[in-house]
């Protein structure tokens, strides 16, 4: 195959250097600063599977038609891309890769729907610079068709390539999955709010409480949604209806705890990333969910409205809160 990796950050970053590894016919599309670095001196790639250097062509903009397009840019810059690279891009398989469920019905404002594939990725990674990845932690990543149920021969070639790198597996349910997903990634908001890794903010029992009200808030919203929720790999269905089920001391001890071991390098969420980086965040596609849900249902959803609302605060003003502010502000939401 011959592939694009469009966004040049954490995951896009690490994906293109796996992929040139192992000898595929892979360039990359980012920003001018990242494409300079990435031309110059490869993309240097430390964490779980020790360190490498891989030389990766980079350019600004799609410069061919590519058989499949992994789409690696937050939600929030999904049109952007798309509409920079469309004319190359028309007929190619797209892979979408991020977080939250808007990505898909985004795309297909450019893309035919009977050529997205959906995707969901369970392994981490920091972007520190430029060229400069942290792989964090290992995890699979499972692939679907977002409009229609089945496997085809095009999700079987894609995963094929992608079991290169990462176990890779077919969903039939990927929605189900990927509104299963929002739980995984709905804390990281706290971190982009302290401005902390994922250690040092759920080391703290009191905030790591607040995790699991978001939890609890968010369950609830989806229960009443009726969306049908799907286990993933690692984080079954019952992590969240357990935890929300026990004592909040209890469960946020035992969150604390996950989270705590998850890497040995400093973790930090895709929020607090795109902040560091001056850039907008995607937790309206996170977080966001679970508000969006609430209100088509007449719900109301004060814990992660209010920490969305904090989220952009520190966005704007690129001040992080402190601990005690962050549990002043949510006193009384999160039970």
């Amino acid at each position: 195959m011959k592939i694009v990796v469009i966004g040049s950050g954490a995951i896009g970053g690490l994906v293109a250097a796996y992929l040139k590894e192992k000898g595929e016919d892979v360039y990359l599309v980012g920003r001018k600063e990242a494409v300079d670095v990435i031309n110059s001196s490869g993309i240097k790639v430390s964490g779980v599977r020790g360190e490498h250097k891989v030389l990766v062509t980079a350019h600004s903009q799609v410069i061919s038609k590519p058989d499949l397009a992994i789409l690696a840019v937050k939600t929030q810059d999904i049109e952007y891309a798309l509409k920079d690279n469309a004319a190359f891009l028309k007929d190619s398989l797209v892979l979408t890769t991020q977080n939250g469920v808007a990505a898909d019905e985004i795309t297909a404002k450019y893309i035919l729907k009977d050529r997205i594939i959906s995707s969901i990725v369970m392994f981490g990674s920091t972007y520190l610079e430029p060229g400069l990845i942290v792989h964090n932690f290992e995890g699979g990543w499972i692939i679907g068709r977002p409009f229609e149920k089945g496997t085809d021969q095009k999700l079987i070639d894609v995963s094929l390539v992608l079991d290169e790198i990462f176990p890779t597996t077919i969903s039939d349910d990927i929605m189900g999955m990927k509104y299963m997903k929002i739980f995984v990634n709905a804390n990281n908001c706290i971190p982009a709010i302290l401005g902390l890794s994922m250690q040092e903010a759920f080391g703290d029992l009191d905030v790591s409480r607040v995790s699991i009200g978001i939890w609890k808030e968010g369950f609830d919203i989806m229960c009443k949604s009726g969306i049908n929720l799907v286990s993933l790999p690692g984080f079954p269905l019952e992590n969240i209806t357990k935890m929300i089920c026990i004592p909040p001391a209890q469960a946020a001890g035992i969150f604390s705890g996950i989270m705590l071991k998850l890497s040995k390098d400093p973790l930090y969420g895709s929020i607090l990333q795109s902040i560091k980086r001056g850039r907008r965040s995607e937790v309206d596609y996170i977080n966001g969910a679970f508000v969006g849900l609430a209100k088509k249902i007449g719900m109301k959803a004060p814990l992660n409205t209010k920490l969305i609302e904090l989220v952009h605060a520190v966005e704007e003003t690129g001040q992080f809160f402190t601990k005690a502010e962050l549990l002043s502000f949510t006193k009384g939401l999160c039970d």
